[in-house]
């Protein structure tokens, strides 16, 4: 029985050595260092060491603890990096949005409503505009594939009475030149940006100019909630919409993403919240939304995927200015709770 134990002992322990210094290359690799010799030596250095140190040095223990201390020494080095909002950003990414709050009056600056004539050929413009509290009547949920059936991206949208629709998409903030890597995403290459736009904007250019003008899928829900729950969760964006402005962020793909970022505005005020496997592989939080009830539960669910699906009539809208009420005709209705 001991030796099973032991032997299990040093599997896991090899195996956590190979994981460590697998992530340890990877984030000396990319890392902020600005030339590229230096980092391929460090990253190689390190992997190579680690090898050299245990396949032929005597004392394992030694090795292990050496290991360690410059492991722990990589950790410190790579949560040292500061993120920034002074880079040399892409133009539809380099303008923040910011909120002036007084009493019921939110003020958003720096609204983006981007007009499309490809996906990379764009003119931004930003307009400023004031929602009354009191006016927030709903919150629809966007699911939106761009690959793979199992991942997703996540939009919120907050619907005032007679103002319009204010959404909001949390992404990689990207330089000039830089595309997004999910790899990269673990490994602070990305700050957080939380873009607060026109629906014509971030919907639009998912259904109608993404993929080469074929769109990407795109749902739509009404969420089920209380005025509370949408006051507090829209006030809870805007709150890291300001801190964002003042102190940049890191992106993680697993841990401050789309979706994980949406829990933390959330769960707060959702008494159902609770750690699902559907948050991680969100493709299909959908599915997970359906079974707490948060989205309308009197259609079968497949029924209602099917008649969430926005594109045609994204596509059809196009750029009339009532895109966002014409985006929402025939989805099935849920009313807000009181």
């Amino acid at each position: 029985m001991m030796s099973v134990l032991k032997y299990a002992g040093v599997v896991i322990c090899a195996l956590s050595v190979i994981l460590m210094t697998a992530w340890g290359v990877l984030a000396i690799w990319y890392s902020d260092l600005s030339q590229v010799y230096v980092r391929a030596g460090l990253a190689g250095l390190f992997g190579l060491a680690t090898l050299l140190a245990f396949a032929f040095l005597p004392g394992r223990l030694r090795s292990l603890a050496g290991f360690f201390v410059v492991f722990a020494g990589i950790v410190t080095w790579w949560l040292s990096m500061p993120p920034s909002n002074d880079r040399d950003w892409q133009p539809d990414l380099a303008t923040l949005a910011w909120a002036e709050i007084v009493g019921d009056k939110v003020t958003i600056h720096n609204i983006r409503n981007c007009d499309y004539r490809t996906e990379t050929d764009f003119t931004c413009h930003y307009y400023d505009k004031t929602f009354d509290l009191s006016k927030l009547k709903g919150v629809d949920f966007y699911l939106v594939y761009w690959g793979s059936p199992s991942i997703a991206h996540t939009m919120m949208s907050f619907d005032f009475e007679g103002q319009g629709n204010v959404c909001f998409s949390i992404e990689t903030r990207k330089q000039k030149g830089q595309e997004y890597s999910t790899v990269k995403g673990f490994f602070r290459q990305y700050e957080i940006i939380y873009i607060v736009a026109d629906e014509r904007d971030l919907v639009r250019l998912r259904t109608n100019y993404r993929e080469k003008g074929k769109g990407e899928d795109v749902y739509l829900y009404h969420l089920n909630t209380t005025p509370v729950f949408a006051r507090e969760v829209f006030l809870s964006y805007l709150r890291e919409v300001n801190s964002l402005k003042a102190r940049p962020e890191w992106y993680n793909a697993l841990t401050e993403n789309c979706t994980t970022s949406i829990r933390k505005h959330t769960m707060p005020y959702n008494p159902k919240a609770r750690l699902d496997w559907r948050i991680i592989v969100n493709g299909y939080i959908d599915e997970m939304l359906y079974e707490r009830g948060m989205i309308d539960t009197n259609l079968p669910f497949a029924e209602l995927k099917k008649l969430s699906y926005i594109n045609p009539r994204a596509k059809a809208a196009d750029k009339d200015p009532a895109f966002s009420k014409l985006i929402r005709v025939g989805l099935p209705e849920m009313k807000q709770k009181q």
